[in-house]
């Protein structure tokens, strides 16, 4: 009877050992996605572009009604493919012709980062690396020298790099700053926005950024555009992403 209690006792250790061995890598994982700045993915297959798609978070679609993506009265003298960047009104309009526009809300310079021209777009990315300019990082020395792409990056999904100047269109990793003068002068847009509009638009795109002294528009409420939100992040190494930087005037 003796024998049989102890050899009872030794088969539920070795279960105990043998969940607890099960258990540590899961907790493992999650720990270090939490570190990271994104949610645990599957570990065989952390960015799955055939069977999944990565959904943007919820407060895209939380920004206020003049802000969201809709097809709107524009008359403008810019060929159709043209961006247009109304600073003043924290709004870009993609030139649609015959007097419509697709509106997007956008995140633009803070004071003293604000800017105007004509700009080309010369590059497009898909999930972005972030590499922040020298001046940039004179300013704030924190900032990390390099962040791989993802969902932590600030860039967000989608870059369109303009002309041999340091800004950009881009996405988001913080999605309440659309709207606001908090960037540094890149032009930011929602995840589900920014990838929307670069599926429209190509390399040599003629990009006019209207200076903040522009007289505000009061436009003609259209139709919504049709939303095109299949973000699927490119694989990348888990090691190398950066934690998810908070402060939003970073970029």
């Amino acid at each position: 009877m003796a024998r049989t209690i102890s050899s009872t006792s030794a088969l539920g250790t070795k279960l105990l050992i043998a969940a607890a061995l099960l258990i540590i890598p899961v907790l493992a994982t999650q720990a270090s996605a939490q570190t990271l700045g994104y949610a645990a993915q599957p570990q065989a297959e952390p960015f799955d572009s055939d069977n999944s798609a990565f959904e943007p978070p919820a407060a895209d679609n939380d920004v206020p009604d003049r802000l969201r993506r809709a097809i709107v009265a524009y008359d403008s003298r810019e060929a159709p493919g043209t961006i247009v960047i109304d600073t003043v009104n924290t709004a870009l309009y993609y030139v649609l012709g015959q007097g419509r526009a697709i509106r997007y809300g956008v995140g633009v310079g803070r004071e003293g980062f604000t800017w105007s021209g004509v700009q080309t777009v010369t590059r497009k990315a898909e999930w972005p690396d972030w590499h922040p300019p020298a001046e940039m990082i004179a300013r704030q020395p924190y900032l990390p020298r390099f962040m791989a792409g993802g969902p932590g990056n600030p860039l967000g999904a989608r870059a369109m790099y303009l002309g041999n100047s340091v800004y950009r269109i881009h996405g988001t990793n913080d999605p309440s700053t659309i709207g606001k003068f908090v960037s540094s002068g890149c032009i930011r847009l929602t995840n589900a926005d920014v990838e929307d509009l670069f599926s429209r638009v190509e390399v040599g795109t003629r990009v006019v950024v209207l200076p903040k002294s522009a007289p505000r528009r009061f436009e003609a409420r259209g139709s919504e555009a049709p939303r095109q939100v299949s973000l699927t992040p490119a694989r990348s190494s888990a090691d190398q992403q950066a934690l998810n930087p908070s402060n939003s005037s970073i970029y």
